[in-house]
């Protein structure tokens, strides 16, 4: 195996999941102090210290303790070469989530063991589905109050539809919570109460003298029952359904008390693979190809105060990415050279010479890069990986400026988060920038875009709320006559910044009620892909 082979092989590059509050950031934290990443774990919740978790940058989600935009990370683990990428919980950053999925080889889905399986974990879910991606699941929190661990994949299995294999088993929980077993070195791990939260670990063969006493002689009745019932009705462990994404291997642990996480990194690692070959106009181009190959699907503008620019992030698809080289931006229809390449921790940045496929780099954007964009070596000519799909806002508000002296920095301002995709820009039709509509996928998107204004680019503004819920894009908008369109009273003719048009509506049935009024005419509920 060659160098260049080598380096793409031992990348792992995988996204974390779950619901708001199911302990996912400081879960993501741990893997970081077990790499050297990082001396110490901010407590995400500590919101009045200066300390907060590190991959939360954005001043917004220091003040709130919530993740509203995806992070990343890479840190080195054994021989492995290890690209986290943090996604916001919260459900109206849902979108975030879904284009940071489609860089992902694999996902791991953190639950809340005291919660089960909640809403948002379900959609998140549903789109590694889509792309059969492996799922790992961490059961956290166990050092609280949990459910039965039986109920709690039970729910995982009907709720999700996936299989699940317990890689290993906790013996009780909350004040009771002992430990667990492994089933398969079939050692009972202990933990005892050391500074500062952390825990010593103790392994005991399960059969040995003593180990009764360890757990307590109900504790390890229990496991003896919960272990026949496991052999006997629990999916056995194969690797390679769950490269298929049809098995879900389960983990029990507390990641703020650093229980389980580095036994279920070390499994992770060795059940995950290498970068994964991705689907393009010319077809499957594998992580190993010679030619440089990468598509965006972040971009964010001003991370830091001290660097008032845009990142593009690109996942690497294929080859070799070194600084400076010279590339094809496919659909600039351009060549260009990446400048600046770096490499985040959160908003710490690295300026990097060289990576490979599977890693995460970002690039200076002087606004040319839009999500979904291809970026390969000239050899591949304009080959393009398959685009990200736009999800359909929810929520619509006319904005407004307070201080119409700021209206250059008003338009930049929004200008430059809708291209990060966070938010959708529309005009009213039949004028310009005057009116300025926004769409959004959650609402709390609103308060980002009004705290980011502000704090940004200095700029107040109002939002009044719009009782629209659906959007429509026109299908073969060049060749109908928008404005003869016969719609309904609830209606309201829009276009986007290429001028597209698209209709509003705040009632569901409107939408099948205007296509019978109008013979011919085609609307479509997603948007043309990014």
């Amino acid at each position: 195996m060659s160098l260049y082979e080598n380096e793409i092989s031992k990348r792992r590059t995988f996204a974390i999941i779950s619901h708001p509050d199911a302990g996912k950031t400081t879960l993501t934290e741990k893997f970081l102090l077990y790499g050297g990443a990082i001396n110490q774990a901010g407590s995400v919740k500590g919101r009045k210290t200066a300390k907060h978790a590190v991959s939360d940058w954005m001043e917004i989600e220091k003040q709130r303790g919530i993740s509203v935009t995806s992070s990343v990370l890479q840190f080195h683990y054994e021989g492995y070469c290890i690209n986290i990428l943090d996604t916001p919980g919260h459900q109206d950053f849902s979108e975030d989530t879904y284009r940071t999925l489609m860089a992902a080889d694999s996902a791991v889905m953190v639950i809340d063991a005291s919660k089960g399986v909640e809403a948002q974990t379900i959609k998140l879910f549903k789109v590694c589905v889509m792309r059969h991606i492996p799922i790992f699941t961490f059961i956290n929190k166990l050092d609280r109050e949990a459910n039965d661990p039986f109920d709690l994949m039970d729910e995982i299995e009907r709720v999700l539809g996936i299989k699940t294999c317990p890689i290993n088993w906790p013996i009780g929980c909350g004040k009771n919570f002992k430990g667990v077993y492994d089933r398969n070195t079939n050692k009972i791990t202990t933990f005892v109460a050391a500074d500062a939260g952390m825990h010593e670990i103790e392994s005991h063969e399960l059969d040995v003298e003593g180990a009764e006493d360890q757990v307590g002689i109900i504790g390890y009745q229990k496991l003896l029952e919960d272990i026949e019932l496991l052999d006997g009705a629990c999916e056995e462990f194969d690797q390679d359904k769950v490269s298929n994404g049809e098995i879900s291997p389960v983990f029990f642990g507390s990641a703020l008390t650093n229980f389980g996480v580095e036994t279920f990194l070390e499994h992770f690692l060795k059940m995950t693979t290498s970068p994964l070959p991705r689907h393009s106009s010319i077809g499957e181009i594998s992580p190993f190809d010679d030619n440089f190959s990468a598509f965006v699907f972040k971009i964010q503008a001003n991370m830091n105060k001290a660097h008032r620019d845009r990142i593009a992030f690109m996942r690497i698809c294929s080859g070799k990415f070194e600084a400076g080289m010279e590339v094809n931006h496919v659909q600039g229809g351009r060549k260009i050279r990446l400048t600046q390449p770096q490499q985040m921790m959160a908003s710490e940045r690295t300026i990097v010479e060289e990576a490979y496929a599977g890693d995460i780099i970002g690039v200076f954007d002087p606004g040319i890069f839009s999500i979904g964009d291809t970026i390969c070596s000239p050899k591949m000519g304009n080959m393009a990986f398959d685009g990200i799909p736009t999800f359909a806002p929810e929520h619509f508000a006319r904005v407004r400026q307070m201080d119409t002296m700021k209206r250059k920095q008003f338009i930049k301002g929004i200008s430059q988060i809708a291209l990060e995709g966070a938010i959708q820009i529309f005009q009213e039709f039949n004028t310009g920038m005057e009116e300025i509509i926004v769409g959004v996928v959650g609402v709390l998107q609103f308060d980002v875009l009004k705290f980011r204004l502000e704090n940004e680019y200095n700029v107040e503004i109002r939002l009044d709320p719009l009782p629209y819920e659906y959007i429509r894009w026109i299908e073969d908008w060049e060749n109908v006559d928008v404005a003869r369109i016969n719609g309904t009273s609830d209606m309201k003719k829009i276009k986007d910044l290429k001028d597209r048009p698209l209709l509003l509506f705040a009632n569901s049935w409107s939408p099948q009620m205007v296509l019978e009024r109008n013979p011919g005419l085609k609307l479509s509920e997603f948007g043309t892909e990014h």
